[in-house]
């Protein structure tokens, strides 16, 4: 595996990393989470950037990037701990569009890489858990459309969506996926914070209408398309997990550097030393462990991806918990406060436990395969 960026991939993190530093400072990420709104300044900044289209084809609107240019860039989001909905729009739905057929790519996917469309993807049902098939919200067709029943919750960054790519059995027992405009009449949206300043949302539909254009794709190819939707976000967020851990580990060095006791920088403490030293070994783990996850998406043997996926996830999730762990610890009792950002990014590494299948569920594919 080649660790190393190419020219263009290095010159696009570095002005990520420009743009995050100037526009994700502290004080304004803090004010945009209390907000609760997305900031559309923002949001255009990293289009202008070309964050938003840089897997989606030339012919598209976008750069039509290898998947390994995933991890540069969300790397420097982790890093900044960049909220807005870049993996639900820009890789999870970007990926389930351009699985369907030529028309749906054509359709949709130009407005998602200029960021005029912003998608998220609806699959997970209450009390199901991790499920991704569906199988309580329902699709019937009708003279002059479609018409959704049932509710989807866990919808990364659901209320914020001008489009939400639904997963509904059709009535043939089939799955499909349904591009639903955010302003659809019958769908009842419950907007929720979640641990680390993002937003999820449920959504309860009755009688939701539809035109029957809004098909997106069935059958077995609606399957395939959410899988990939689910694959490449996971490998975005392994990336981003190791942005943060990399970001958080200079936090703490910087601290233990610069205060003292007894005279002495706590850096100076041996004891303390072994502490970061762990931070170190794991934060190169999780790093590692995303190449692995960004090299899946090239995998053609589907159990071998699943089975690289899988571990990524498992390894990004307990060295994240680790580094954010001993971050707060290092930094004594100002670590339990919220004047440091280093409780941010504690947050959003324990969250990146419960998104696209947590820890049990990651063991529980592992088994699985064969």
């Amino acid at each position: 595996m080649d660790f190393r960026y190419s020219e263009e991939q290095r010159m696009l993190a570095d002005s990520l990393r420009r743009l995050v530093g100037q526009d994700w400072r502290f004080p304004a990420r803090r004010a945009r989470q209390a907000a609760g709104t997305l900031d559309v300044q923002a949001w255009h900044a990293l289009a202008g950037l070309g964050v938003l289209g840089l897997t989606i084809p030339q012919e598209h609107g976008g750069f039509g990037e290898a998947p390994a240019s995933l991890l540069p860039v969300h790397l420097e989001l982790g890093r900044g701990l960049v909220s807005e909905p870049v993996i639900p729009s820009a890789v999870m739905a970007a990926a389930l569009l351009d699985a369907c057929r030529d028309a749906v790519r054509a359709r949709w996917l130009p407005g998602i890489a200029s960021g005029e469309i912003i998608a998220t993807v609806a699959y997970q049902e209450p009390g199901r858990r991790y499920d991704v098939a569906p199988r309580d919200c329902r699709a019937t067709r009708g003279a002059d459309g479609w018409r959704l029943d049932g509710a989807k919750h866990l919808v990364w960054h659901g209320a914020a969506a001008t489009h939400r790519l639904i997963s509904a059995l059709d009535e043939s027992g089939q799955a499909a996926l349904f591009a639903m405009p955010a302003d659809t009449a019958g769908v009842r949206v419950t907007d929720t914070p979640t641990l680390d300043g993002a937003r999820c949302a449920r959504l309860d539909l009755d009688g939701a209408r539809l035109p029957h254009d809004a098909l997106l794709v069935q059958g077995e190819a609606a399957s395939a398309a959410l899988a990939r939707a689910i694959e490449w976000g996971t490998a975005a967020l392994c990336a981003h997990a190791a942005g943060a851990m990399e970001r958080l580990l200079d936090i703490t060095v910087e601290y233990l550097k610069t205060r003292k006791q007894f005279g002495q920088a706590l850096a100076s403490f041996q004891a303390l030393q072994h502490r970061m030293a762990e931070m170190l070994v794991a934060r190169e783990l999780g790093l590692s462990m995303a190449y692995v996850a960004v090299a899946a998406l090239s995998e053609p043997d589907p159990v071998q991806r699943c089975r690289m996926l899988a571990s990524a996830k498992l390894e990004a999730a307990r060295t994240g918990r680790l580094v954010a762990q001993l971050a707060v610890q290092l930094h004594g009792g100002m670590g339990m406060t919220d004047e440091l950002e280093v409780g941010d990014y504690f947050k959003r590494l324990t969250m990146v436990d419960q998104l696209l299948g947590d820890t049990a569920e990651q063991l529980a594919v592992l088994e699985a395969l064969p």
